[in-house]
């Protein structure tokens, strides 16, 4: 979308309400708050325009927060991650997935490594990471957490705190997790393939510092879900116009905002697979 299109949608979203009000929209925070703010503002100028409804993104605090507010009605649609869409679908009947990146359905994490580790890139699952200091993302970030410590538990028969000899640390964001690993304060990390990559493409960042050591199967991840609400805001239908929408935003908006080739369209059934992780882990009860 061009600077003028922005601003015109922008504009539009300082128009009087329509009768069914604010189009609300959040995003787990994987990420610098203040970077994501920059990224899905145009999003909401994008979607206000396409929808002719007004639309504001609303920051979350934390990855809880942003389910939280999905369940409180405070938002209305979230680009969750694969466990907070289960988590959210689980708390709220009818809430439905309705987007995901082209590369979703198949998403997968790295576990980095500093170099003084001596640790490599391994087709297997690297035993030698055992007893060292390691940290995972967020709490409940899908790539940062949840399947990182299934592949832990599945590759060791042990959990994370028993496999390393203490317990993991929490670097809250993604990017935390390799500013970590690379300044050496931890040695071995789990982190979201799409940043690390981001990340080992800019000239000045240290890849020789900061190593993948392994790639993880894959797995469905991010998502938009829609909330039910939405029925009695705009109209029955309406959940089916914001997915026409989603799936087809300009694919230089997808790349700048959500780091996807394009926005592909999705359904619950897609993320079975987390959800049964997710009930195993405990992480949904």
């Amino acid at each position: 979308m061009g600077v003028a299109a922005v601003a015109v949608a922008l504009t539009g979203c300082s128009k009087p309400k329509p009768a069914g009000g604010v189009l609300k929209f959040t995003a787990i925070p994987d990420q610098d708050k203040v970077a994501l703010q920059a990224k899905f503002d145009p999003v909401a100028a994008y979607l206000s325009e396409k929808l002719g409804v007004p639309c504001e993104y609303v920051p979350a605090t934390d990855y809880d927060a942003s389910v939280r507010m999905f369940e409180n009605g405070d938002v209305h649609i979230a680009w969750f991650g694969g466990l907070t869409g289960v988590q959210a679908m689980h708390n709220v009947k009818g809430a439905r997935a309705i987007a995901q990146g082209k590369e979703d359905p198949n998403f997968l994490s790295y576990f980095i490594a500093h170099k003084d580790t001596g640790l490599t890139l391994s087709k297997d699952f690297p035993q030698e990471m055992a007893g060292k200091s390691f940290t995972f993302g967020s709490n409940k970030s899908t790539s940062g957490r949840l399947m990182p410590e299934y592949f832990i538990r599945q590759n060791t028969g042990k959990s994370p705190e028993e496999f390393f000899g203490q317990k993991p640390g929490f670097s809250g964001a993604h990017d935390a997790t390799i500013e970590l690993v690379a300044s050496g304060k931890v040695q071995v990390g789990a982190v979201n393939y799409k940043t690390y990559d981001a990340w080992a493409a800019k000239p000045d960042s240290d890849k020789e510092a900061c190593q993948v050591i392994w790639k993880t199967p894959t797995y469905a991840d991010y998502n938009f879900t829609a909330h039910p609400a939405l029925k009695t805001m705009f109209g029955a239908g309406f959940i089916d116009k914001l997915q026409d929408a989603l799936v087809s935003m300009d694919d230089s908006l997808a790349k700048s905002s959500f780091n996807r080739e394009t926005l592909i369209a999705a359904k619950n059934e897609d993320f079975a697979t987390i959800e049964k992780v997710a009930r195993d882990l405990e992480f949904i009860r």
